[in-house]
């Protein structure tokens, strides 16, 4: 048995929503197959008011074993560091997930905003949210960069606006089966099992990437990398490989890749013209290019595509 305590900070509850959805494994296979005691949850918990505050404190005393604590939304630390922005049972939120931090097997940061600040990290960022361990690409956020938890790792993030829920179900059930050794997380603590390829891998538009021909918005046949802001190329999730609902993600119904997964997210910080569109040198040149591409040697080749395109396109065209 694997007792879970489900926290929200600053939140939209994306994530929980995402959470009622799993399907490999769903929540109820969770508490049957998988031995998960969910001890409270904002939105499924029992308890309320001073219940909830009562059953905080005997976990911090040790009374009840807290083996993982799931953190969804930013951590708020305003204003000016005291965290009364985000008051919860009596206390700022950010003093209860500093204490239950320390008794916690594992400490599981759900979505962008818990794993490295998210939307409301954005400058000029008025409530002083952070992530727990990152705030964007800089580690330490809240709980810094030194902390490990009981069960010997640093933060697991499982970023995403929201995260997919089987990504969630899945590391969640590998921490309670006591298999979460053998899951690997990469340089912003990030399960590699997920977060390892390019969300452009299984893009049905990628032949279109290689090629380097133009889409646009819900229409057939284009790649949306070059025009309208999707960096699925720079993006790593297996949204294309786990495909949401069992059946589509973002690129598959011509919808750009949002790079949420990464801890730059938002990019460009939400600058007024950089949402939906490739920000661009000298007006043709993407100013970011594919992950493992010198700039240099990837606008030639983009050039010959764009050109004398592959020798796919130039068979089809001849034909």
């Amino acid at each position: 048995m694997a007792n879970v305590l489900w926290l929200q900070g600053g939140a939209c509850s994306g994530n929980t929503m995402s959470f009622l959805n799993a399907e490999e494994p769903t929540v109820v296979e969770l508490v049957v197959d998988f031995g998960i005691n969910i001890l409270w949850h904002p939105s499924m918990g029992l308890e309320i008011g001073h219940q909830v505050e009562q059953l905080l404190n005997n976990i911090i005393s040790g009374k009840i074993q807290l083996d993982i604590l799931v953190f969804e939304g930013t951590l708020i630390e305003g204003p000016n560091g005291t965290g009364t922005m985000n008051i919860f049972a009596e206390r700022p939120m950010k003093d209860w997930v500093k204490e239950l931090s320390k008794v916690a097997g594992y400490v599981v940061a759900i979505g962008d905003c818990a794993t490295w600040g998210g939307i409301p990290a954005t400058p000029p960022n008025p409530t002083d949210s952070t992530g727990l361990q990152f705030l964007k690409k800089k580690v330490g956020g809240y709980l810094g960069k030194g902390y490990i938890s009981k069960g010997g790792l640093p933060v697991i993030n499982i970023p995403g606006c929201p995260a997919h829920p089987d990504w969630i179900t899945q590391i969640l059930v590998a921490i309670a089966t006591g298999r979460i050794a053998d899951v690997q997380i990469d340089a912003f603590h990030r399960p590699t099992t997920f977060f390892s390829e390019f969300t452009q891998t299984g893009c049905t538009n990628a032949r279109a990437f290689g090629e380097k021909v133009d889409g646009d918005f819900g229409k057939r046949g284009g790649c949306l990398f070059y025009e309208v802001g999707c960096r699925g190329p720079m993006t790593h999730s297996s949204c294309n490989r786990i495909l949401w609902n069992r059946q589509a993600s973002k690129t598959r119904v011509n919808h750009p890749c949002l790079g949420c997964t990464e801890p730059g997210f938002p990019h460009d910080d939400l600058k007024k013209g950089s949402i939906f569109k490739t920000q661009h040198y000298l007006g043709f040149l993407p100013k970011e290019v594919p992950d493992g591409d010198n700039k240099l040697t990837y606008y030639f080749k983009a050039g010959i595509g764009k050109v004398f395109g592959s020798p796919s396109k130039t068979f089809e065209q001849t034909k």
